[in-house]
C-alpha cells in the first residue's frame, strides 16, 4: 500500500527528534512494526462489506480490517480516522500496543515522567510522529473533536494540561506513527471489501482490552451481516 506521508503534530514530533532516550526507544517501536510484518494472513476472496458506499467514510469513523486483508501493516487492525479531506486520509491504529512507556516519549514534560502506561503503534507512516487522544464527556477547549467523547490533543499546551490533570490511561492514549491513504485509494479499498465501517465511539477508541478489539468488532460485523441476509422462503 502506497502511503501518503501527512504531517501533523510538528511541535511534538520535534520533542521526540531531540530526545536521545526516546530516539533510542523508537528502535523498539520499529521492531514492533517489523514483528507485525511477520504475521501474514493468507489472501482470500474479499468478504462482502457492511456497505460498499464510500460516502460513509469520514472523520470519526472506525475501519475494521476484513479477515481477508493480507497486508501485514493492517491485518486484524481497528483504525480511527482523524483526518479525511482533499489532502488525504489519516487514521490511528487502536489495537496495537507497544512496550514503550509514555514516560519515555513524553519525559520532557514533568507530569509525564512517571507514566508507566504504554504507547500505541499508530501506523507505519512517520514513526516519530506523536498523536494523542483524550476521552471527555464535555467539550475540551482548543481540542479537536473526532467523534462523541473523543478529542485530539493538538497543541503542546493542551498536552501539558492533560498530563497535569493526570488523565487516566483509560481516557488518554499516545500514539507513534499513523496510517495514511489518498482519498481515492481508501475508497477503492472500501469497494474491494478490505474494510468494514462503523461510527466511532469512546468505548471502542479507549477499549480496556485492545488485544481483543479486532475479534470483537469482526464478530459484530459478521453477526450484522448474517441478520441482513435474506431468508430462504424454502
Amino acid at each position: 500500500m502506497s502511503l501518503a506521508k501527512l504531517g501533523f503534530f510538528a511541535v511534538l514530533a520535534t520533542i521526540v527528534a531531540h530526545a536521545p532516550q526516546v530516539a533510542n526507544n523508537l528502535d523498539l517501536a520499529n521492531r514492533v512494526e517489523a514483528s507485525y510484518a511477520e504475521t501474514q494472513i493468507s489472501p482470500a476472496i474479499p468478504l462482502p462489506v457492511q456497505s460498499k458506499n464510500p460516502e460513509l467514510l469520514g472523520v470519526g469513523k472506525i475501519l475494521v480490517a476484513s479477515r481477508s486483508l493480507g497486508d501485514p501493516h493492517f491485518a486484524q487492525t481497528v483504525i480511527l480516522l482523524v483526518q479525511y479531506d482533499a489532502d488525504g486520509v489519516v487514521g490511528l491504529i487502536l489495537n496495537r500496543r507497544t512496550e514503550l512507556p509514555v514516560s519515555l516519549v513524553l519525559g520532557d514534560y514533568k507530569a509525564g515522567k512517571d507514566r508507566s502506561d504504554t504507547v500505541y503503534f499508530g501506523g507505519p507512516v512517520d514513526s516519530q510522529q506523536i498523536w494523542a487522544l483524550r476521552k471527555s464527556p464535555t467539550k475540551l477547549d482548543g481540542a479537536t473533536q473526532i467523534c462523541h467523547g473523543v478529542y485530539q490533543i493538538a497543541t503542546k499546551a493542551q498536552l501539558e494540561q492533560t498530563l497535569t490533570d493526570r488523565a487516566a490511561p483509560k481516557a488518554f492514549h499516545v500514539y507513534l506513527g499513523d496510517a495514511g491513504w489518498h482519498v481515492d485509494q481508501l475508497r477503492k479499498e472500501m469497494e474491494l471489501g478490505a474494510w468494514f465501517v462503523f461510527p466511532g465511539d469512546a468505548e471502542t477508541v479507549f477499549n480496556s482490552d485492545p488485544d481483543f478489539l479486532w475479534p470483537q468488532m469482526i464478530r459484530k460485523t459478521e453477526l450484522q451481516m448474517a441478520r441482513n441476509e435474506p431468508v430462504d422462503a424454502n
